[in-house]
């Protein structure tokens, strides 16, 4: 695959492209990695920045003691090291994932440095992408911090039932494992038991084969319900 087929099918490319050096038209690599692939560790040196072009995947933080925590989720167009290049850093911060199967258009770090330097289109389109995962990520890390578990698994799983189209599915299936929410809502999964309990005594959930379940139904109290979890 070149990155004029590549273009063909993701149209959008050619707005970050555009104005792209002659030169880097033939100093690119593009690779298909399947889903659940680790296409960016955290702590080791950056060689080489990316451009998702094709996929979904999630940003991870990992620590010593073997915790997982999910940072955020994204959709195409992404990059891959551009926070550690803008920041002059020389090792990663983050691990990436794969979720899908995802394509990645490569360059050298030294050619996309230069690359910005003559290209501020290109700046700009990749330093608004930075900016607004900062400000997702600062406008929701108060939630993690201060609301009980009750309010952010809730509104995690009304987040996922919409996205599972229970408006017209009418009952859906979270089919996510204790560990898996753990790592995306940030609560112990000693807590997460207690607050399934919970939701599924106020009858806001069901459990189907130990994976959360919803009706429509309770989709709508749920939506009803969340704030009571904050204010008691």
């Amino acid at each position: 695959m070149t990155l004029q087929d590549l273009i063909r099918e993701v149209p959008d490319l050619e707005t970050y492209l555009r104005n792209m050096p002659e030169k880097l038209w033939t100093r690119y690599t593009i690779r298909v990695y399947p889903p659940g692939t680790i296409i960016h560790q955290k702590d080791f040196r950056l060689e080489s920045f990316g451009i998702i072009a094709k996929g979904e995947h999630r940003v991870i933080n990992e620590f010593q003691n073997g915790n997982v925590y999910m940072i955020e989720k994204n959709e195409p167009i992404d990059f891959v090291g551009e926070v550690t290049i803008l920041a002059g850093m020389e090792k990663t911060s983050v691990t990436i994932e794969t979720l899908t199967e995802t394509t990645v258009i490569y360059f050298s770090r030294k050619d996309f440095e230069e690359w910005i330097e003559q290209d501020i289109h290109f700046l700009r389109l990749v330093s608004r992408k930075v900016a607004f995962k900062l400000y997702r990520s600062s406008y929701n890390r108060g939630a993690r911090l201060f609301y009980p578990p009750q309010f952010i698994l809730l509104d995690y799983i009304l987040k996922a039932a919409h996205t599972l189209d229970i408006e017209h599915k009418k009952q859906v299936v979270i089919r996510k494992t204790r560990q898996e929410l753990y790592e995306e809502c940030g609560i112990t999964v000693k807590t997460l038991n207690r607050t399934i309990k919970k939701l599924k005594e106020d009858g806001i959930i069901s459990t189907q084969k130990g994976k959360i379940a919803m009706s429509l139904e309770q989709f709508r109290l749920g939506r009803k319900k969340i704030h009571h979890y904050v204010d008691n």
